[in-house]
Order: C-alpha cells, then sequence, then structure tokens
C-alpha cells in the first residue's frame, strides 16, 4: 500500500518530454535576439549588446548561489565560458555584419552536425542514422526559411559563423563530457560561465566600440530581456538540459532559434512564401524527429 509520503514515480517519457520542453525554452529565446537588436538596442554596439547580455546575468548567478569553481574547474568554467560566450558573440557578430541574416542562420543551424562529429572524436558517441539524416534535413530546412536569392558569400563572414557555431557546438560537448561538479546545480555553472565570456568580452567591447552615447527606454529593456531571458535564465535551462539529454537530442534543439526568428519576424509583419513555409515544417520536423530514439539505444536514455 503507497504511504501518503509516497510518490508515484514519474513516467521515463513524460519527464524526457518536460526535459526537452524546458531545453527548448533556451534557443527559442536566442531566436529574439535579432528583433530585440534591432527594433530595441542602439545601432553599431554588437559588442556592447553581448556583454550587457552575459556579464551581470553571470554576477548575479554569483551572488545568488554563492558558489565558485574549486580546483581544476577554474580552467573548466573558463574554456566553457569562452566557446559558449566570449568567442561565439564576437563571431556570430561579425557574421551578422559581413553576411545577410539568411545565410548566418543557416551556419547557425549546422551545429547539431558539428556537435555529432565531435561527439565522436571527445565522447566516443557515434549519432545514430536517424538522427543525421534529420541533422541533415534541419539545416535544409532552415535554408529553406532564410535564404533567399540576394543572399551573398563573404569568405571572412562565413569563417566567422562557421567559428562561432564550431565554439558553441564545441561547448555543447565539453559541458556533456565534464558535467557538473558535486553539489553544483546549473545556475551556479551557467554563471561560471556567463561571467567568464563577459570578462572577455569587457576589454574587447571597451577597446573596439566603447558604450552607447545614448541608452533609452527601450534600450533598457531590450538588455534586460537578452540578460535575463535570453542569458542567465536560458543558458541554466541549456546546461541542465544538456547534462540530462543525450547530445544527438540536445543539439537539434538550436533550430528553434532561426525558426522563432522567422515567426517574430511574421509578427513584426514580414510573410513567408509556399517554399519558406515546407522549408519551416521541414526544419520543425527534423528537430522534434531528432527526439525519436526508434534504436533504443542505452545512451539515448535521461538520467
Amino acid at each position: 500500500m503507497q504511504t501518503l509520503t509516497e510518490r508515484p514515480p514519474v513516467p521515463l517519457r513524460t519527464s524526457r518530454a518536460a526535459t526537452v520542453a524546458l531545453t527548448a525554452l533556451a534557443p527559442a529565446s536566442w531566436g529574439t535576439t535579432y528583433a530585440v537588436t534591432t527594433e530595441l538596442l542602439p545601432a553599431g554596439h554588437p559588442l556592447f549588446a553581448g556583454l550587457m547580455r552575459a556579464l551581470p546575468a553571470g554576477l548575479l548567478a554569483l551572488a545568488i548561489t554563492r558558489v565558485l569553481p574549486r580546483g581544476d574547474w577554474w580552467w573548466k568554467a573558463a574554456v566553457l565560458g569562452v566557446l559558449n560566450i566570449g568567442a561565439m558573440f564576437p563571431l556570430l557578430f561579425l557574421a551578422a555584419e559581413r553576411l545577410p541574416g539568411g545565410v548566418a542562420a543557416t551556419l547557425g543551424a549546422a551545429q547539431p552536425l558539428l556537435v555529432a562529429g565531435l561527439a565522436v572524436a571527445v565522447l566516443g558517441d557515434r549519432p545514430t542514422a536517424w538522427r543525421l539524416a534529420w541533422g541533415v534535413l534541419g539545416v535544409a530546412g532552415v535554408g529553406l526559411v532564410v535564404l533567399g536569392p540576394e543572399a551573398r558569400l563573404d569568405f571572412v563572414g562565413v569563417l566567422a559563423g562557421l567559428g562561432g557555431t564550431a565554439a558553441m557546438a564545441g561547448g555543447v560537448v565539453l559541458t556533456k563530457r565534464w558535467g557538473r561538479p558535486a553539489g553544483v546545480g546549473p545556475l551556479a555553472l551557467a554563471g561560471w560561465q556567463l561571467t567568464a565570456g563577459g570578462v572577455l568580452l569587457l576589454p574587447l567591447t571597451l577597446a573596439i566600440e566603447g558604450t552607447p552615447e545614448r541608452i533609452d527606454a527601450g534600450a533598457i529593456g531590450g538588455y534586460l530581456w537578452l540578460g535575463s531571458m535570453g542569458g542567465l535564465i536560458a543558458y541554466t535551462l541549456w546546461f541542465r538540459g544538456i547534462g540530462k539529454l543525450p547530445v544527438g537530442a540536445s543539439a537539434p534543439l538550436v533550430l528553434l532559434s532561426p525558426l522563432v526568428a522567422t515567426v517574430v519576424g511574421i509578427v513584426l509583419g514580414e510573410s513567408l512564401s509556399l517554399l519558406q513555409s515546407l522549408g519551416f515544417v521541414l526544419a520543425l520536423a527534423a528537430m522534434l524527429a531528432a527526439q525519436l530514439n526508434p534504436s533504443k539505444q542505452e545512451g539515448d536514455r535521461i538520467r
């Protein structure tokens, strides 16, 4: 007989679905970054926006958790912070300046494929043919949504876009390999990385851009959104999900970022052609299909 203090176990599928949904909130929130930046923030200060997104959120997390790295986690947190925050932001901002947004978004959508390749080398985790195929289809779907006939390629921009995508892919794989120290939650881990990335961005911002001459109420709201939902909350959920889900399931969730950006664009008055709509459906199907596990591998069980 079940006592009053006992709780029935949560079904594995329900637990996994909840984890996927919470993790998906991170790339979904990142999909609002472009609209927030163009509509609310001062023009010409992408590094300052990255700094405001990272450093205040990181310091707030440190103040809340009051947990600092110990031992080798000082350099591990620094490496992860550089990959996930400090290196990714400048490279993706450079790509955004030199490439049409559609090209930059398509390069970012290649992250699941890069994660799959790195996972083989670092984790010994070979992707299933199912997830690899849907990863390719996901990139194709995003390409149909965001690429147009006016798209142009710039060599430096393409290298920067791939570099930023590769940096975060490396961060995803190393986060999965290293996990978290005992007794350290995802909020503390996010705080370490956001702070490390922000510390790297601080001198770059001051040396290259400086601060905007004027920050109005809309910009303040934009920075608050980027630092809270797009920063501290998103990265906490993201690192929590990476720790619980197999890399083959978590990495495709980044497809939500360009898809949400597309939805926001529609809300702001843009429209999709039939081909773009088909691409949207294909990318969404790829993201959802990657969460399935036809082979029922042991490594795909949620922890």
